[in-house]
């Protein structure tokens, strides 16, 4: 597929380094219940990082990739099947709806002016049934509470704080941008499980204060089947 036109917003990640699009997220393709006849769609996917790790587990027989840097595009096409390079934003994704068994899409949503939309959109692009993995930073988390406390909101190169981010989620709104799109949750957990002590907060609190310890909210789903009429 023929990338869109560009947008403004490509120009700042130009200066980031190719460490930035590198990252593989194992954690996702071990979640993966797919196997090699399956169609895996991945929202962000850097260099190929994890659609290799994916297709190194037999766990898809077809990878597609959505990459807004031209660069990182480049890398991953010569790891997956193909990549569609562009905003997701302003992509033509109907060629795409109803194609997947899975859908990837790791640290990308806070980037977007309209996740939302988004979300909904890649919906549209699988079967129903298919699987949803996704994880996001966490506003909530009490790192960045206590920086607000100070008056302070200070952007990044990298990590939660990043200046490229334009949106922010709490695991509850999180949440619910995935059920709006007819995703149906199956957890809403921490991307890396807490030490001794949240744990024991969290039990003492009977679980209230799970969001102040998600550095990152990570969700897993499936996409509703369609309603049948009565």
């Amino acid at each position: 597929m023929k990338p869109g036109k560009p947008s403004a917003i490509e120009a700042i990640y130009q200066d980031k380094p190719a460490s930035y699009f590198a990252n593989a997220r194992r954690d996702f393709a071990a979640l993966l219940d797919t196997g090699p006849e399956s169609a895996v769609l991945e929202l962000g996917c850097g260099a190929g990082g994890t659609g290799r790790a994916v297709l190194a587990a037999g766990k898809a027989g077809r990878y597609v990739g959505i990459e807004l840097n031209p660069a990182a595009a480049s890398a991953a096409a010569a790891i997956v099947d193909e990549v569609i390079v562009g905003n997701v934003e302003e992509l033509d994704l109907e060629p795409l709806e109803g194609s997947f068994d899975a859908l990837i899409v790791s640290e990308v949503l806070e980037h977007l002016t309209d996740p939302w939309t988004t979300v909904t959109r890649l919906a549209a692009c699988l079967k129903p049934g298919a699987l949803v993995l996704a994880s996001s930073p966490n506003v909530a988390h009490w790192r960045v509470i206590l920086e607000l406390l100070r008056g302070r909101f200070a952007y990044r190169e990298t990590g939660s704080m990043d200046r490229t981010h334009l949106r922010w989620f709490t695991p509850e709104s999180y949440r619910a941008m995935f059920e709006q799109a007819g995703i149906g949750i199956v957890s809403v957990d921490a991307v890396r499980r807490p030490g001794w002590r949240p744990a024991l907060v969290n039990a003492l609190t009977g679980g209230r204060s799970r969001h102040l310890f998600m550095t990152q909210i990570a969700i897993v789903g499936r996409k509703a089947a369609p309603s049948r009429a009565p």
